[in-house]
């Protein structure tokens, strides 16, 4: 795994960390705390650990932003202090079932959860794999790729076996756009045509929860930025984010967002021989950028999956600190 890659890993589960650590201390004189010791919290607080005092002291600046803008959208957090709040960091495991979440605030009393996406630095959606073993239809729409597409596919990766069976850098391949990434691209955009001209409506539906890593849950996206900002973008699908209470009500609203219906085209970005870009309706722009995710060759291509247009009501609240 390359050294930027393993810090980002690092970074991103310390302020993880930093961010339970701050809901504890934020809370803890409002009601009782109940924070699930399991591996998760144990391999982020040694990560934590691992960074430094500087950095340790951003996150739980950023960390005290986010959440104190999380808790004036969802009031439920603080009402009637009688009854235990639970705060938990899940397993990795679960995001391979679709459900990016990284950290649940539970109240089972009312049988009340929200989940935070908690991001270090970057806004992607997705980092999604290509290769012959992987079928991105069927991991993507539950709908499987044809055997034209794994034919069309498979010298382009063959040859990267062969790279890799020589322990050669990305950097030594010369050609890598041309007869790499062009190709497979290429490859993977006929296939997407074809698919979504065969199943318009179970595409549509199926890539934006896939991109999103909704599995049927609304969500927020808490990401921290260098510039001392703490960007919360809240996922209402289904509206059941941003709820009042009896007695109170959200300082900070915001509406069910509006999913697109349908794909208007995916095309190359012009000038580019790395990225395709999806327009669908409702104003959503999707860009795939394909890349290659390490140092050595592997027999597969990485992509970096952007939300690059996005509709009105896409709410988004930059906290500064």
């Amino acid at each position: 795994m390359p050294k930027s890659t393993i810090n980002s890993t690092i970074m991103g589960k310390a302020y993880e960390f930093a961010c339970i650590k701050t809901l504890e201390k934020l809370l803890k004189n409002v009601r009782p705390i109940e924070i699930i010791d399991n591996s998760s919290l144990s391999i982020a607080n040694e990560r934590y650990n691992e960074v430094s005092k500087n950095e340790q002291n951003e996150m739980l600046k950023s960390a005290s932003a986010g959440m104190k803008a999380i808790i004036e959208m969802e009031p439920k957090i603080i009402e009637d202090g009688k009854d235990v709040l639970t705060i938990s960091l899940q397993p990795d495991n679960v995001a391979k079932d679709g459900d990016i979440r990284d950290l649940l605030i539970i109240r089972r009393s009312i049988k009340w959860e929200i989940g935070i996406s908690v991001k270090h630095n970057h806004a992607a959606l997705k980092h999604s794999r290509l290769s012959t073993k992987l079928d991105f239809g069927n991991v993507w729409f539950g709908i499987p790729c044809s055997d034209l597409y794994f034919n069309e596919i498979k010298p382009v990766f063959n040859k990267l076996e062969g790279y890799k069976a020589q322990r050669k850098l990305w950097e030594e391949i010369s050609n890598k756009f041309d007869a790499i990434y062009m190709p497979i691209l290429k490859a993977f955009k006929k296939e997407f045509d074809s698919l979504y001209k065969k199943h318009q409506k179970e595409i549509t539906e199926k890539l934006i929860m896939y991109l999103l890593g909704s599995n049927g849950k609304d969500y927020y996206k808490m990401i921290h930025y260098k510039n001392n900002r703490t960007r919360i973008q809240p996922f209402n699908l289904f509206g059941t984010l941003n709820q009042g209470t009896a007695n109170k009500k959200p300082s900070i609203i915001f509406d069910k967002l509006s999913l697109p219906t349908k794909i208007i085209d995916l095309s190359f970005k012009e000038d580019s021989e790395t990225t395709l870009i999806l327009s669908m309706n409702n104003c959503w722009t999707i860009s795939f950028r394909i890349h290659n995710a390490e140092s050595h060759v592997v027999p597969s291509l990485k992509f970096d999956i952007q939300l690059i247009g996005q509709p009105a009501d896409l709410f988004y609240h930059d906290a500064v600190w």
